[in-house]
Parts: structure tokens; sequence; C-alpha cells
């Protein structure tokens, strides 16, 4: 009878919505992790692209170092002209290791602070070995430094240094990033659609079944039907064993309390006969009468109880609200036609109750000839559907305009045979019926003031919308 809560765990939630996240998860993962190496690889590809670019010109250089001319009058130039550009980022020195920065010979673009080492320190670094690292410049530009070491004999060793500005890597890395994440997003949504049309396809026997089962709850189906997969077609078959053999328990069910009742009765029925016709006395026969009067009235409450127990949620077993009101409506009417009570039913067509005729007349009969015995002039029954779309109950609410209950003895007269008024005709088991095959239906029955000015007496149980509207 409680909703199922919006928010449900994980293991709890459907198999689609479970394939889906964990389809999602996998793959934005691996494409996360794809993105982040195929990233980490382009960026090394281009330091290396554009340190070969940057070793070019420090090998033109230790060229002219390496000439026969005076160090001191040696020509170094390269045909680049950004190297000729204050600030421009390209740049190039060359000098002893522990030359001052007067001595050192450095492109036009160079202005003022010297570049700065790329790799290890001097006197760890071998003659011809290329280094390669990132430095600031004056200006806090950053720097993609590559340096080597020429050694001149007598003349002693040169450093060639060479840089270039990191932003051409950096910007080549982010036009890829971006490229990578587009391409990246497009593939991710392809998988995605992929992956619930392959859901919806793989579980369409699912729905199916599922299709089917709602129809046997609804009694529109007593078995399942159709072709099912290899992987499917053994729990239809088992589902449909189950049925089978509970239909079987319960009419043999249905047999025994049958024969349970016809011995039961006979008996009582012979009793109360051999009573009238011996001689015995008056008070003697009333009281044997009066007995045997409540016991067959206990044998037909308990008795009806437990066929009513044995039917109670049985697969395929419903029964259309709106014909059987209208019946016992005109019932009641000729019953109580001496007190002309208008009856005022508001039921929606195509609403079921999961359940047993018998059972639900017996319920609302019961409720229909209390507030018939006690109105005045009105009597009004209202059906619907409440609850959500995958645990639908029907809830009958029947009011009149009588005298109505007090508080606290509205719980009274649920009690088996309690009677808070002797002239009205009847046993007393009426309300503690109606609660005890609600009971059975796992329902609900209580009494409320009504708007009439009377008793409202309203019962929840199983049922099914009509098709095309939503409970509420």
């Amino acid at each position: 009878m409680v909703p199922s809560p919006s928010w449900l765990p994980m293991r709890r939630r459907s198999i689609a919505v479970r394939l889906a996240t964990s389809a999602l998860l996998a793959s934005s993962a691996i494409l996360l992790i794809a993105a982040w190496i195929l990233t980490t690889l382009y960026r090394e590809n281009t330091e290396r692209a554009f340190d070969s670019r940057l070793l070019v010109y420090a090998n033109n250089l230790a060229t002219d170092l390496v000439s026969p001319n005076d160090p001191e009058s040696r020509s170094f130039t390269l045909s680049d002209p950004r190297f000729d550009l204050p600030l421009s980022g390209w740049y190039w020195q060359i000098g002893r290791p522990d030359a001052k920065p007067r001595d050192l010979r450095t492109s036009r673009s160079l202005v003022g602070v010297p570049l700065r080492a790329a790799g290890t320190p001097d006197n760890k670094a071998g003659i011809g070995q290329i280094r390669q690292g990132y430095g600031r410049a004056q200006d806090e530009r950053r720097l993609r430094i590559i340096e080597r070491d020429v050694d001149l004999g007598e003349e002693g060793r040169y450093t060639v240094r060479v840089a270039g500005p990191a932003d051409e890597i950096q910007n080549d890395v982010d036009r890829f990033r971006f490229s990578l994440i587009v391409t990246f997003g497009l593939l991710g949504l392809s998988l995605a659609l992929t992956t619930l049309l392959q859901i919806r396809f793989g579980l369409a026997p699912l729905a199916k079944l599922r299709t089917a089962l709602g129809a046997i709850r609804r009694g529109e189906s007593d078995r399942i039907t159709g072709e099912y997969p290899r992987d499917i077609a053994p729990l239809a078959g088992e589902v449909n064993l189950l049925i089978e053999t509970n239909r079987e328990i319960l009419e043999r069910a249905r047999t025994q309390v049958g024969n349970l009742a016809h011995a039961l009765k006979t008996p009582l029925s012979i009793i109360v006969n051999e009573v009238g016709a011996a001689d015995a006395p008056g008070d003697l026969a009333a009281k044997i009468r009066e007995q045997a009067a409540v016991m067959r009235d206990q044998v037909n409450y308990h008795l009806d109880r437990a066929r009513a127990a044995a039917l109670a949620g049985t697969l395929g077993t419903s029964t259309e609200v709106e014909p059987a009101l209208a019946g016992l409506v005109r019932t009641f009417g000729k019953i109580y036609r001496d007190k002309d009570i208008a009856y005022e039913v508001h039921v929606p067509a195509g609403l079921r109750f999961r359940g047993e005729r018998q059972d639900f007349e017996e319920m609302i009969g019961n409720l229909v000839d209390n507030a018939s015995k006690w109105a005045d002039s009105r009597v009004a029954i209202r059906a619907e559907a409440v609850g959500k779309d995958d645990y639908p109950h029907l809830l009958v609410a029947i009011e009149d305009d009588g005298p109505g209950l007090a508080p606290e003895d509205r719980a009274a007269v649920l009690g088996r045979g309690r009677r808070l008024d002797e002239t009205k005709p009847g046993s007393g088991l009426g309300l503690s019926i109606v609660a005890d095959l609600a009971a059975l239906y796992r329902g609900r029955f209580r009494l409320e003031q009504a708007a009439l000015g009377g008793l409202r007496a309203v019962i929840e149980v199983p049922g099914d919308a009509p098709a095309g509207a939503a409970p509420h």
C-alpha cells in the first residue's frame, strides 16, 4: 500500500537503467583515458617537432662557430627574420659556459637578460649532447629552449642555445584537444544512441513478458502466450506452470470449502427440525434455534473468509466495478424502497477490482447495506483508481446523510459482532467481514466523518485504472 519511492538504489533500478548507466560510465571512462593518452602523445610529438626546428638553428650556429675565423670576429646569422625582432620570442645565444653577459653573442631579438640553461649543468654535460627544456624570457613569456656544447680545442668550450615561444606548442596542443573533444563527443553520442537501441532491442522480450503478466493480473488472460528467446522462454514456461498449479490448488480449496459447508449446515438443519418436531419445552426449543442460527452465521462467516483467503490475489482474476456497483444499487434500492433513498454513483468506466466478484460484492454490499439502514435520504458511492501506475489501487467510498458515529465508536463497530444499536436488523458481522476481506486482499478499511453529515466508509484494495487513465 505504500507508494514506491521516486529514488531507488542502483541495485533496484530497472535493467535498462542499469545497462545504460554502466555503458555510459564505461564509455566515458574509456573516452577520457583515450583522450588523455592521445593528448599526451600529441604533445610529445609536437615538442619533438619543435625541438627539431630549434636544433636546425643550433646546428647552423655551431657551424659558424667552428669556422677558422677568430671567435671575436665571427659572424653568426640565421635566415629567420624573427631572430632580429626585439622580444619576438625567438632567440639564440653563444658563449662560454662561465661567460659574463657582456661576453655573450646573442640575437638582436634578445634584449638585456640572457637565456637560462635548458638542461644539466655544464660540468656534467657531454660534448655534443642535446639538452632541452622550458624557461622564461625577460617578459615572462614561456620559452622552449634547446642547447648543445661545442668544443673548439684550444679555444675552449662554447654553449649554443636557441629558444622559441612555447605558445606555439601549446596552441597546437589546444587545437588538437578541441578537435579531439568534438570527435570524441560525437563518438560518445553515437555510442549512447547505439547502446540505447541495443538495450531497447535486447530487452524487448522482457517488456513483452511484462505486458503478458499485466494482462494476467488484470484478468485479460489466463496464461503467458507468444514466442520468446531461449533465455526467457523457460521463465515464461515456469510462470505458466505456477499459474496452473495455483489454479488447481484453489479449485481443490473451493471444493473442500463447499464440502465442509454442506457437512456442517446439514446437521444444523436437522437439529433445528428435530427440535421443532420434538416435544421440547418452548424456552429450550427457542434457545436451540437461536444458538443454531448463531452457529450457522459463524459457519458461513468463517467459510466465506476461508474461501476469500484462498482466492485473494489470484492471478488472472478481476472484476469490473461499474456493473457490480450498478447491480448492488438496484438490489438495495428495492430492499429499501420504503425509505426512498437516492443513490449517487460516481465510477469511471473500465475500473477493475483485482479479485473475485463475489468478494467485491460482499464488501461493498455490506457497506451499502449499512449506509442504507442509517441514511435519511441519500447514499453516495464513489470509486476511483489511486496510487502509482505500477501499483494501482481501487478506492471505494460510501457515505450517507444519517446520524453518523462518534470517533470513539468507529473502532468499536469493527469488532466482530459488535453493534451499537440493536434496533437495526442484522448479525453485526457486516463491517468486520469488510475489514477481514480487505485485509485478505492486502487492502485497508476505515471509517470517517462524511461530507453529507453521516458516516463515510472507505475501502482501498488492489485494482486497475481504466485504459488511458492515470491513477491519482
